[in-house]
C-alpha cells in the first residue's frame, strides 16, 4: 500500500479535532484495513491475505468479543495484536511509548481508530484512511481520549478555581492536576500494540526492535574510536621520533583522547540495546518454543535433560551476544591492524603471514572446539545423572542396597576431571601460541630492515606498532572464536526449541472468534463434538492406540470414560482438545474442523484439566494459576468468580489461610498445598476457561468421599458439558 505522505504540524493542519476526526481516523467497518496498513508500513509481516472486516453484528462495546476478533484478524495477516490498557494518569505515557498499534480514539455507536507507526517527541506518527502518513500532536490525541470522562467535570473545576482566585494563566496546570487526582484510577484501553507474530523470522523480530541502527552504531563508533586513537599516537610518535613534541601538539594529543570517552559510551550503550533487545527477542523465540514442542519431544527425556535445556539456553544468550560483540570489534581492529602492517617496506610479506596465521589460528579453534564438545557432553551427562538421582531419592532409599546408592559417581567425577584438566592445558597452550608466536614471527619479519639499517626509525617504529596492534586483534578474534564455539555447543541442546517456535498455529476464522461464546442460548441443545472413525498411534509403523472412534457430545452432558491403564483414554481427551492431531477420521467443533476454529478457537471451547503428573502450579499468585488460560491481567469480574468458584470446590480454608488470598504468591513448589487441594486448583482452573466441553483426567483421584461429592456438584453447575476420565 502506497500513499502520498501528509505531515500536518502540531496544533495546525495535524491537530485533531471533532470536525476532521473522519480525516485521521479509520471507522470500526474498516477496522481490518487499518490493521493490515500498519503491518505492511511497517514491515510486520509478510503474508499477502488481505485482513477481513469486522462482521456487522460485532458489537464494539463488547470487549471480549472485540479482543477475540482483533486477535484472529491479526493472526490471519501473520501478526499479534496485543490488547494494553493504562490508568488515566499514564495514557500519556502510552501513548508516547506506543510503536505500532491501534488506538481506539472515540467510543461512540462505531467508534474510530487511529493507526500508528510510532511517535517522533510530541507527535504520533498515524496512517490516514486515504493511506496519507500525518504527524498528529500527542497532547491533543489525548484529550480526544479522554473528553468523555472529563468534560463533566471541567466545569466545576473551572469555577472551583475561579472562587479560589487562581490566576488564569495557571489554571490549566491547576485543572490538569485535580483530573489527574479525581480521575487517577480510571482504565483507559481500547489500544492493541501490533508486532511479528512469534513464529515468524527470528530476523524479521530483530528488524522489528531497531537492533540494525544499534549495530551500526556500534559498528561505526568503534572504527571511529580505533582511527582517533591511532591518530593520537601518530601524532605523539611523529613528534617524539622527528624532536617536534611542543605543547601544542600534547594539546592536540589530549583533545583525541578525550573525544573518544563520549564515542566509548555511545559504543557501550549501543552494545547494551543489542544485548537486551537480541536477549529478549531469543527468550521470546524459546519460550514460545517450549509451548510448541510435540508431546513425545518432551516425555522422551528426563528432568536432568529439560533442566539442561534450561542451562544451555542461558549460555547461548550470554556466550553468543559477547561473543558477537567481540566478534564485531576484532574485524574491525583486525582490519586497521592489517592496513598499519602494510605500511612500509616488507609490509605484503607481513600482511601474508599475518593471514596464514588467522587461518592456522581458526584450524587451532576448530580442534579445540572438538576438544570442548566431549567435556560438555560429559558434564551435561553429569547434570542429568544428579538430576535423577535427586527427583529418584526416595525410590532409591526403598529399594536401592545402601552400599551401591554411589556406584559410578566417582568414576564420573574423576572422567570429566581428568578431561577438563587436559582441555584447560591445551587451551592455555593453544593461547600462548598464537600470540606470542605470532609476535616471533613478526618481529623476524621486521629484522632483515632493523640489521641492514634500510628503513628509518619511524619505519621501524609504525612496523612494531603494527605487530602489536596485529597481535591484540588477534587474541580478540581467539577470545571470540571460543566464545562462539561454547555457544555454538549449547546451541545443540537449545535448537528443538527454537526451531520449535517457527511453526505457526492455525488462524481459524476471524469472525469465529468474535462469536465464539461457551454460554450462547442458540447452541444450548445443540452437539458440540462430533467424531467419526477417529485412528491414532504413537509411530508410524506402530499398532494404533485408538481406532475408528465415534463418539457425540451435546450441551449438558455428563459423560464417563472408565478403562484400563495404558488404554488410550488420555490419548483420546488429547485429541479432542487438540493437543495431538489424529492419523485418520474427522473430528468436527459445532460442525466445523479445527482448521475453521484455529487453535486458539479449539482451545478455547475444548479445555482439559490432564493427569496430576502433566499440570502444574507455576510461579506467581494462586489468582494467575486458576485465570491464566482465561485472561490475564485479570478483571475484577474475575477474580470474583475464581473465589467463588473455589469456594464451591473446597478451596475455600486455603484462601482463608493465604495471608493475601488470592494474591499470595505460591511458587514452584505449590506454597503449601496438598495433593488433593492442587487436584482442586487444576478443576477449577478449567472451569475458569468458560469452555463448551471441560475435559476431567483422573482429577478427582486424590480427593476422599466428601469432597469428591462437594466437587462433582460444583464441576455438574459450572461445566456447559463434561467428560469425566476414570479407572474402572
Amino acid at each position: 500500500m502506497v500513499g502520498q505522505r501528509s505531515i500536518g504540524g502540531g496544533f495546525g493542519d495535524g491537530e485533531l479535532t471533532k470536525q476532521n476526526l473522519s480525516k485521521y481516523t479509520w471507522p470500526a467497518s474498516r477496522l481490518g484495513e487499518a490493521m493490515e496498513a500498519v503491518a505492511r508500513r511497517g514491515a510486520l509481516t509478510t503474508v499477502t491475505t488481505e485482513a477481513p472486516a469486522p462482521p456487522d453484528w460485532l458489537a464494539f462495546d463488547d470487549a471480549d468479543a472485540l479482543e477475540r476478533w482483533m486477535d484472529a484478524a491479526a493472526r490471519s495477516l501473520g501478526i499479534e495484536a496485543e490488547p494494553v490498557e493504562s490508568d488515566y494518569a499514564d495514557l500519556d505515557h502510552m501513548i508516547r511509548s506506543t510503536g505500532f498499534a491501534l488506538l481506539r480514539i472515540s467510543d461512540e455507536k462505531e467508534p474510530r481508530f487511529l493507526a500508528i507507526l510510532g511517535s517522533r517527541r510530541r507527535t504520533l506518527r498515524v496512517i490516514a484512511s486515504d493511506l496519507t502518513e500525518n504527524e498528529l500532536n500527542i497532547d491533543v490525541v489525548r484529550q480526544t481520549i479522554c473528553a468523555e470522562w472529563e468534560q463533566p467535570s471541567i466545569y466545576g473545576i473551572n469555577k472551583m478555581l475561579e472562587r479560589a482566585g487562581v490566576p488564569s494563566n495557571r489554571r490549566p496546570k491547576a485543572r490538569d492536576a485535580i483530573l489527574r487526582d479525581h480521575l487517577g484510577a480510571l482504565r483507559v484501553g481500547g489500544c492493541w500494540l501490533l508486532k511479528p507474530a512469534p513464529y515468524s523470522s527470528f530476523r524479521r523480530h530483530l528488524f522489528h526492535a531497531g537492533l540494525l541502527r544499534h549495530l551500526i552504531i556500534l559498528l561505526g563508533t568503534h572504527t571511529v574510536q580505533y582511527l582517533l586513537f591511532l591518530l593520537a599516537w601518530w601524532i605523539l610518535g611523529k613528534a617524539v621520533l622527528q624532536g617536534t613534541l611542543d605543547r601544542n601538539l600534547l594539546w592536540a594529543w589530549a583533545l583525541l583522547m578525550i573525544v573518544l570517552i563520549p564515542l566509548k559510551l555511545l559504543g557501550v550503550w549501543s552494545q547494551g540495546r543489542l544485548a537486551i533487545g537480541g536477549g529478549a527477542a531469543l527468550k521470546q523465540r524459546l519460550l514460545y518454543g517450549a509451548f510448541r514442542l510435540e508431546p513425545d519431544q518432551i516425555r522422551q527425556q528426563g528432568a536432568g535433560q529439560l533442566l539442561s535445556r534450561v542451562l544451555e539456553s542461558e549460555a547461548v544468550e550470554s556466550l553468543a551476544l559477547s561473543g558477537a560483540f567481540a566478534g564485531i570489534t576484532a574485524v574491525v581492529e583486525l582490519t586497521l591492524a592489517t592496513w598499519v602492517l602494510s605500511i612500509g617496506p616488507g609490509g605484503g610479506l607481513r600482511v601474508a603471514m599475518y593471514g596464514l596465521w588467522l587461518l592456522l589460528s581458526v584450524l587451532l579453534c576448530a580442534w579445540f572446539l572438538r576438544q570442548r564438545r566431549d567435556w560438555t557432553r560429559d558434564r551435561l551427562g553429569m547434570t542429568h545423572n544428579l538430576i535423577e538421582r535427586m527427583v529418584g531419592h526416595r525410590t532409591r532409599l526403598a529399594q536401592e542396597v545402601p552400599q551401591h546408592w554411589h556406584d559410578g559417581e566417582d568414576h564420573g567425577l574423576q572422567q570429566y576431571l581428568d578431561r577438563s584438566k587436559s582441555m584447560d592445558r591445551k587451551y592455555a597452550a593453544m593461547q600462548a601460541a598464537v600470540g606470542r608466536g605470532w609476535i616471533a614471527i613478526g618481529l623476524l619479519s621486521v629484522s632483515p630492515a632493523f640489521i641492514s639499517g634500510a628503513a628509518s626509525p619511524a619505519v621501524i617504529a609504525v612496523a612494531l606498532g603494527g605487530i602489536l596492534l596485529s597481535s591484540a586483534a588477534l587474541a580478540k578474534v581467539m577470545g571470540s572464536l571460543a566464545q562462539l564455539a561454547d555457544a555454538a555447543i549449547a546451541w545443540r541442546q537449545v535448537a528443538p526449541l527454537f526451531h520449535a517456535g517457527g511453526k505457526a498455529e492455525s488462524a481459524g476464522s476471524s469472525q469465529l472468534a468474535a462469536k465464539q461464546q461457551s454460554t450462547d442460548d442458540q447452541f444450548e441443545k445443540a452437539t458440540i463434538l462430533d467424531v467419526f472413525d477417529l485412528s491414532f498411534r504413537y509411530r508410524p509403523q506402530g499398532h494404533p492406540v485408538i481406532r475408528d472412534c465415534r463418539l457425540s457430545v451435546n450441551a449438558g452432558d455428563r459423560l464417563l470414560l472408565e478403562g484400563p491403564s495404558g488404554g488410550g483414554k488420555s490419548t483420546l481427551a488429547a485429541l479432542l482438545y487438540g493437543l495431538r492431531t489424529p492419523e485418520s477420521g474427522l473430528l468436527l467443533l459445532r460442525g466445523l474442523d479445527r482448521q475453521t476454529w484455529g487453535d486458539q478457537g479449539w482451545r478455547r471451547s475444548v479445555v482439559a484439566a490432564p493427569q496430576f503428573h502433566e499440570n502444574h502450579v507455576l510461579t506467581g499468585t494462586f489468582a494467575f494459576n486458576l485465570l491464566m488460560g482465561r485472561r490475564w491481567p485479570a478483571r475484577s469480574e474475575d477474580l470474583i468468580e475464581a473465589e467463588t468458584i473455589c469456594r464451591e470446590l473446597g478451596l475455600g480454608d486455603v484462601l482463608d489461610r493465604m495471608p493475601a488470598g488470592l494474591h499470595q504468591m505460591l511458587g514452584e513448589s505449590g506454597w503449601q498445598l496438598s495433593h488433593g487441594e492442587k487436584s482442586r486448583l487444576y478443576i477449577a482452573r478449567a472451569l475458569l476457561q468458560d469452555a463448551e466441553l471441560v475435559i476431567l483426567d483422573e482429577s478427582f483421584a486424590a480427593l476422599d468421599p466428601s469432597t469428591l461429592r462437594q466437587c462433582l456438584n460444583a464441576v455438574d453447575r459450572h461445566a456447559n458439558a463434561l467428560l469425566v476420565i476414570s479407572h474402572p
